[in-house]
């Protein structure tokens, strides 16, 4: 059994899956506080420059007092009538050369405003935040041509409320996210229920049970492929056991013939005394069972080695126009015993293969239609090629083979007629050994049977191809 035993071990489906949803679930969460956070606390520095702003124009009215009729008042008492709606802004107002022209401010803020550049205009992105005297003040200084002009607005109350809505906000997002991988993995769990379904008909399957199938329609659509490979593979499974309960049954058969010719004569030849003769006709009948028997294990080692991948192939360049004819001179006698008459027509190209293989599966079919032609009748074999491959067919006359046994012909200890004796015929392995041998190298044999004409036509593949 081939296993992958490489590296570690991989982690659950439904821990990733569950770690991923929570993982993108939070970030979200973060990114939406963070955005909401982000939002209010823009919108409070707005607010608060709006009323820097405001306060600037005040001041500014206050320090130029105009010239219009009438007593100008003092400038405390213009700043005190211009700053009346803007209390809660702290200013400082220097002129030219220094000098302070009007102040609010208390001396730790006044020492703060000190350190802060100067910008040319009153925008958003030139505020600061301090702190001073137990308070945290939104600031910016900005200088005129006649004057600086620092402002400070007090945001303690904006700070509070940022500060209670992050805490609000973070804590939120780990609930929300803690709620999201709970359910999420409740979820991941739940859609492992058709897995675990399908687990449990699995570990109820058996040699005695390979029918078994599973509905597709009954498991969610992206099990619906998994279900139909499950069911494609015990399809195989289950041929393939009864092909082996065939094939156990077939061999066993196969077997108790000779074995019971060479317990029966052994039997005859001990029951009584015999000459030298009598005893050495004995064993040479037993040594034609034998290798009967040696040949059929063979071959069934061959198909057992060749099923798994281990007829190792000694691949190199096969004429096969050259082995058509030397197995057709190896063949003639029996041929010409039995009245045949054997042909040879056509070329193919050269194909890359094991020349011994290839020897023995052309053989076997030439040997199978030499013994299948009656009297008077003929065995042809035929080469040609088309852009892939090679062909070599045998044809012989004779009796037509019914379609239902053209199905089954190759597979091993198949009987075209159940009840005829296998006797000089061997044990029924020819044609699956030609079919192992074509597999092995790439190609297909084929039969067919019609108009008093059986053929069976190996294909294999041109020495390019092969290549």
């Amino acid at each position: 059994m081939a296993t992958d035993s490489g590296g570690r071990r991989p982690q659950s489906l439904a821990l990733r899956v569950t770690v991923l949803v929570g993982l993108a679930t939070s970030l979200l969460f973060l990114l939406f506080a963070w955005s909401v956070e982000r939002s209010i606390e823009l919108h409070f520095a707005r607010m608060d420059l709006q009323q820097m702003r405001a306060a600037w124009h005040a001041l500014d009215g206050a320090l130029e007092p105009g010239s219009g009729p009438g007593a100008v008042p003092p400038l405390a008492a213009r700043l005190q009538r211009a700053m009346a709606g803007n209390g809660t802004v702290a200013y400082l107002v220097r002129g030219a050369g220094g000098s302070v022209l009007a102040r609010n401010t208390t001396p730790q803020l006044e020492r703060l405003l000190q350190h802060v550049a100067p910008a040319a205009d009153l925008q958003l992105d030139e505020l600061r935040i301090v702190a001073a005297s137990g308070h945290a003040w939104r600031i910016a200084v900005f200088r005129s041509a006649t004057r600086s002009v620092a402002l400070a607005v007090n945001v303690d109350f904006h700070l509070q409320y940022l500060n209670a809505l992050q805490n609000a906000l973070w804590g939120g997002t780990f609930v929300a996210s803690l709620i999201t991988v709970l359910v999420a993995g409740l979820a991941v769990r739940q859609g492992h229920v058709p897995l675990r379904r399908i687990s449990a008909r699995m570990r109820a399957l058996s040699a005695e049970r390979l029918s078994t199938r599973l509905d597709p329609q009954r498991v969610p659509v992206e099990l619906q492929e998994l279900v139909e490979a499950f069911n494609a593979m015990l399809d195989r499974i289950e041929a393939s056991f009864e092909r082996l309960r065939e094939v156990s049954a077939d061999i066993a058969h196969e077997l108790r013939t000779p074995i019971t010719n060479l317990t029966t004569q052994t039997q005859v030849a001990l029951s009584q005394t015999r000459d030298a003769a009598a005893y050495r006709e004995v064993l040479y009948s037993n040594l034609e069972e034998f290798e009967r028997l040696s040949a059929m294990i063979a071959d069934m080692l061959f198909l057992a080695q060749s099923d798994r991948g281990r007829a190792g192939l000694q691949l190199g360049p096969v004429d096969l126009l050259a082995q058509a004819r030397d197995l057709t001179e190896y063949f003639e006698p029996l041929a010409d015993e039995r009245g045949v008459r054997l042909t040879v027509s056509g070329t193919a190209p050269r194909v890359i293969g094991d020349k011994a293989m290839l020897r023995r599966a052309l053989s076997n079919l030439l040997s199978n239609a030499v013994r299948h032609t009656p009297q008077g009748g003929g065995v042809a074999i035929r080469l040609g090629a088309d852009s892939r491959f090679a062909s070599v067919a045998v044809s012989n006359d004779g009796a037509p083979i019914a379609a239902e046994h053209l199905e089954r012909i190759f597979e091993r200890f198949y009987r075209v007629d159940p009840s005829r004796q296998r006797g000089a015929e061997g044990a029924g392995l020819g044609l699956a050994i030609v079919q192992s041998i074509v597999a092995l190298h790439g190609g297909q044999v084929r039969a067919r049977s019609e108009g008093g004409t059986t053929t069976f036509e190996m294909q294999l593949p041109l020495a390019s191809s092969a290549a």
